[in-house]
């Protein structure tokens, strides 16, 4: 008998499309959402890390031009008014400021300083959410996947025991099939969770390090102006 249930196991396609074939509804659903939810994840990653790679290009080449000695009204004018670069903005926002704040005399208006600050504050808060959007999407599925892969799991357990009870057997051949497609759910779960939870921890902190770097600028240039200012 044990001879012939094992022969009869063998005999099963455990290949993960038949599995997926084989599970109920409710389960095959469970599945193709983490399958969706692990693309999603992976297309956002690859879009951050490129988005990353170029922000902190342009960040080394705008303050390459920035500390050559070039003229700050020549590199504003080089610049332009609707800069691409991110850095580049940050600097248009504090230089269009400080233009502002001079009266057709020469003279500076009051409170010149701490106008350049919050327009340079916002123009770096801006370029924050646009680096940090979609890595709450990453959190996401890092701390849900799994429970979903669970649920699968559990509905795929029930209705295993469902076939054993409608079988009135609990040989391998009954209970193993079940169980597997069960199983796969929670690794489908893991899957799409674990690349998630990674990525998201290097990605927060490759945004944090990136931020950071604009508000050195900001400060940098933003004590160049008030020293002219202050000499004005």
């Amino acid at each position: 008998m044990e001879t012939e249930t094992l022969a009869l196991a063998q005999e099963i396609d455990f290949s993960m499309w038949a599995l997926f074939a084989r599970a109920t509804l409710t389960v095959k659903l469970v599945m193709l959402l983490l399958l969706v939810a692990s693309f999603w994840g992976w297309a956002t990653i690859i879009n951050k890390h490129r988005q990353y790679a170029r922000a902190r290009r342009e960040t080394r080449v705008f303050e390459e031009a920035f500390w050559s000695g070039e003229p700050l009204d020549s590199l504003y004018d080089d610049t332009g008014p609707a800069p691409t670069g991110r850095t580049e903005r940050v600097f248009v926002a504090g230089m269009t400021e400080w233009r502002r704040s001079h009266r057709q005399d020469g003279g500076a208006i009051g409170g010149a300083s701490m106008r350049i600050d919050r327009s340079m504050d916002v123009a770096i808060q801006k370029e924050a959410e646009d680096l940090q959007r979609g890595l709450p999407l990453l959190a996401t599925i890092g701390s849900t996947a799994p429970f979903v892969g669970l649920f699968g799991t559990v509905i795929g357990i029930m209705n295993a025991f469902v076939e054993i009870g409608q079988q009135q057997s609990t040989n391998l051949a009954v209970v193993a099939p079940g169980i597997a497609e069960a199983l796969l759910a929670t690794g489908l779960g893991l899957f799409a969770a674990i690349p998630a939870v990674i990525f998201y921890n290097k990605l927060s902190s490759d945004s944090d390090r990136i931020i950071a770097s604009y508000e050195s600028f900001a400060d940098e240039f933003a004590t160049i102006l008030s020293r002219q200012l202050d000499a004005a």
